[in-house]
């Protein structure tokens, strides 16, 4: 009997080891995936057809002209498939009323077009030591966004390791996401895994910001994590993918 079992176990052994699990990192695959940012510039691709959310950004406020909001997309995007989010992108934090103001009048247009305007996120990639200055600015400003819009950040990888906790907190009490970017540029950070073990700790909801075409490979804990909400896909043209499986 203690012969047969020996064998029988040798049988498991070797029928668990005949397929090699592929743990390398492996590019991005949009189609993979139902939520993305469409960036000025960035070609709408087919992929967006089964989005359930989609990142538009609308303008950006410039650390060289910060009394003006620029507008990147002049016509209201439709897409009654998905949740609209409408993006701007922040050098500097030191907005006139008038700034906010025209942001505030885009939104509302936004939500009277097609389907309602899911919310609107902030893209300034705040240094981590100044987190408590950053909330305070958002503070003011989720004051005066209506309550029916969500507000969402992007937010940096270090935040989950070295941000202040207090600071952390903060954010937590007035966001409603972060989505922590893992790339720069088209290239996904190396050693992101260090980053992403500490994401635990993370006090609001949070997604991972992902590029289209970068080498990722996907924790295994990731989804026990009580706040994880899933990925958002910076799209980009003319990308280096590989065929879904």
């Amino acid at each position: 009997m203690a012969r047969v079992l020996s064998i029988f176990c040798a049988i498991l052994f070797l029928n668990g080891c005949g397929e090699a699990v592929d743990r390398s990192p492996q590019p991005v695959v949009a189609e993979r995936y139902d939520a993305f940012w469409l960036w000025a510039g960035i070609k709408p691709q087919p992929v967006l057809a089964q989005a359930k959310s989609i990142y538009i950004l609308a303008g950006e406020v410039r650390a060289d002209d910060p009394g003006r909001f620029r507008l990147l997309r002049p016509v209201t995007p439709v897409a009654p498939h998905a949740q609209l989010w409408l993006v701007v992108r922040v050098e500097t934090l030191d907005w006139t009323p008038q700034v906010q103001g025209e942001i505030l009048n885009l939104a509302e247009k936004w939500n009277r077009q097609g389907r309602p305007l899911a919310g609107v996120q902030i893209d300034f990639d705040s240094h981590t030591r100044n987190l408590k200055n950053y909330a305070a600015f958002l503070r003011t400003f989720r004051k005066d966004l209506p309550s029916r819009y969500r507000l969402s950040i992007t937010g940096l990888l270090d935040w989950s390791a070295n941000g202040d906790p207090s600071a952390l907190s903060d954010l937590a009490d007035i966001v409603d996401e972060v989505v922590l970017q893992t790339y720069q540029g088209r290239e996904t950070i190396p050693g992101y895994e260090r980053w992403l073990a500490k994401l635990d700790d993370l006090p609001m909801p949070f997604r991972l910001g992902l590029v289209q075409g970068g080498r990722w490979h996907e924790p295994e804990n990731l989804n026990k994590i009580p706040n994880f909400r899933g990925f958002v896909i910076f799209l980009v043209n003319s990308p280096s993918r590989q065929a879904p499986d």
